[in-house]
């Protein structure tokens, strides 16, 4: 028999043998998983290290979760002292068991989606929780698995703890060696770093999910200053102004002044803009599910090397409305203090357009009516569409027929009052759970991105196929972007190619179809409709004309929420929180090469510090204001 004063020990060692047992399964998953989407592979000794970091970066979240209970072990003096407390110790084994098998399951479905750990977006779908589990109801048979996973962890439960029972002294009395294990352990878990390996794959692979979340909510928020490497602020804007200046443009004053008056270079054009911002429209996804698009894209001005800024929807919106750098942490569009910034509906206003943010869902969604709201724009969303006039829902709202069509009645309301309008529309189609209406394209609802990509595809045909009949129809300009790809995971933090989308200027007769090769930021794209339209006006972006660019000084803003990165033609500068800056050789077709050295490097990570850094402080400052911008 057990002796009874190790009772209370054996049954958190049961529960800790469950939690690693879970955990190497979990990596084991993860690691076939990698290999399938990924191409990764592992000779056997990277496997074994996987493995035996993975342990050990498992046993301290283990303390972490099981304080509660180590407390009312630790604590109490009596315990399992007849069937009633037995009953509640193993319902308490088995709650245990389900919340490892149930997170277990939750990891696998997001690495399946996002090729990573949990991450700072399972962050937010915690705080979304409505358009998060409808998602997951309408993406997976939830109840089915909740059912294998209770029913699982009854069968767990009862073959570690028959035995347990069998053995076990009852009352157990206190152990005071047992307080002192525990309360060490837990004190370390609060003060460990995990064992990473340089390699994102096998670092993901080795993490611990719980962990990963805890550190992805703990840094939701990240202080330039205080994480990433700072230059003097002098030096910072003379590198921000030297890379901001162009042709057409004058400085407002010297110094730290990155404000300017841009001329016009051809004759002023007041057209209407529609800006189309397709979910999750990697370059990757255009061709033969695409028809529409690879025909809109002949007949454009195309962006053959442009670059998303980030990872998320509301790192496209912060791009393409404020022209700015990715700075860590949240997107500008989820801050607070995110109202009255100098924006690209700043411009359009000035020049006597009716700005309007149309969204097919509910657009207090990760803040982005908040956002819009508060810098001038008008709401469009799906609570505004008539429900007689919807045909189509799914988790993040109606179907990108609909949101078109919403569109469409939204600019003949403002052709209708004679002003020229700008809208941002922005799609939801392209999303899991990949549903959409039936009889649309011959790829099934709800089978995968692929049925996805081709129904967008198919709404966006029909929506300029409408648009053509209208009066406004050719004099108005559309762009067509992507807001992220559908997945930024590779064997980097940083892996370019995973960031490139494409951008059509579509116009016919007055925009020339052409491709333009120049590396450029999704940050650039308003700076160049503008300079398309020959506008003048005073400018607060960060972006460029890419007209105006040299190939040769092309360049990109690429990030995660933390790592920061700034892409040349033949260069990659990344910054993380408190590591070293690193720069190295990259070209637009091959993943980054050999460490650049000596006073290039020096400077290559200058220029990138330069960027973020000076983001960053007039972001916190408060000089991206619209009101301190115009002044």
């Amino acid at each position: 028999m057990i002796r009874s004063r190790n009772a209370r020990g054996c049954f958190l060692g049961l529960l800790l043998l469950l939690w690693l047992a879970v955990n190497a399964a979990v990596r084991t998953v993860l690691l076939v998983m990698a290999h399938r989407t990924l191409q990764s592979s592992f000779d056997w000794s990277t496997a074994a290290g996987i493995y035996f970091r993975g342990a050990v970066n498992d046993l301290f979240p283990y303390f972490l979760l099981a304080l509660p209970l180590m407390i009312v072990l630790l604590l109490k003096k009596r315990l399992w002292g007849g069937r009633a407390g037995r009953l509640i110790a193993s319902v308490v084994f088995w709650l245990y068991s389900c919340a490892f098998l149930f997170g277990a399951m939750a990891e696998t479905l997001f690495w399946d989606e996002f090729s990573s750990r949990f991450n700072f977006i399972a962050v937010d779908y915690l705080v979304y929780t409505t358009e998060v589990v409808k998602n997951i109801a309408e993406s997976y048979p939830l109840i089915p698995l909740l059912a294998a996973i209770a029913a699982s962890a009854a069968i767990v439960s009862a073959l570690l703890l028959l035995p347990f029972w069998r053995r076990v002294a009852t009352p157990a009395p206190r152990s005071p060696k047992l307080f002192l294990v525990c309360f060490v352990m837990t004190c370390a878990a609060f003060l460990y770093s995990p064992l990473a390996p340089q390699d994102r794959v096998e670092k993901e692979l080795s993490a611990n999910g719980v962990w990963s979340l805890f550190s992805a909510y703990r840094n939701n928020a990240l202080d330039y200053r205080a994480f990433y490497p700072v230059i003097d602020d002098a030096r910072a804007f003379a590198d921000l102004r030297k890379e901001l200046a162009e042709d057409g443009t004058r400085f407002v004053s010297d110094g730290s002044d990155w404000r300017r008056d841009v001329a016009a270079q051809r004759p002023e054009w007041k057209p209407n803009v529609v800006q189309i911002v397709v979910e999750s429209l990697g370059s990757n996804l255009l061709g033969e599910n695409t028809p529409h698009l690879n025909a809109i894209a002949e007949q454009s001005l195309r962006f053959t090397r442009l670059m998303a800024t980030g990872t998320r929807t509301v790192r496209g919106i912060e791009a393409l409305t404020l022209s700015l750098p990715p700075t860590p942490g949240s997107s500008i569009v989820r801050r607070p203090n995110c109202d009255e910034l100098f924006s690209v509906g700043t411009v359009f206003r000035e020049k006597g357009y009716d700005t309007a943010f149309v969204y097919g869902g509910f657009g207090y969604f990760d803040n982005m009516n908040a956002f819009f709201s508060g810098n001038g724009f008008r709401i469009v969303d799906r609570s505004d569409i008539p429900r007689e006039e919807i045909t189509f829902t799914n988790a993040w709202g109606v179907c990108d027929e609909d949101l078109f069509r919403a569109a469409l009645r939204d600019a003949d309301e403002s052709f209708r009052q004679h002003r020229p309008f700008y809208q941002f529309v922005l799609t939801t189609s392209n999303h899991r759970p990949f549903t959409y209406p039936d009889g649309k394209v011959s790829i099934p609802s709800g089978s995968g991105r692929k049925g996805a990509v081709a129904y967008t595809d198919y709404a966006i045909g029909e929506f300029f196929r409408q648009a053509s009949m209208r009066p406004w129809f050719r004099n108005t300009v559309f762009i067509i972007s992507g807001d992220h790809t559908s997945s930024a995971a590779g064997h980097t933090d940083l892996p370019p190619d995973r960031y490139h989308i494409p951008a059509l200027f579509y116009c016919p007769g007055r925009i020339a179809p052409a491709a333009i090769d120049t590396l450029c930021s999704q940050a650039d794209i308003p700076p160049t409709l503008f300079d398309i339209l020959g506008w003048s006006y005073r400018s607060g972006f960060f972006g460029r004309s890419v007209l105006r660019t040299k190939p040769e000084n092309g360049r990109a803003w690429i990030s995660t929420y933390q790592a920061l990165g700034r892409l040349t033609p033949d260069s990659l500068v990344a910054l993380e929180p408190l590591q070293k800056p690193a720069a190295d050789a990259w070209t637009f077709s091959a993943e980054p090469g050999a460490p650049i050295e000596g006073d290039r490097a020096d400077d290559l990570v200058a220029a990138a510090v330069a960027d973020y850094q000076t983001a960053h402080d007039l972001f916190t400052s408060g000089r991206l204001k619209e009101e301190a911008v115009l002044r």
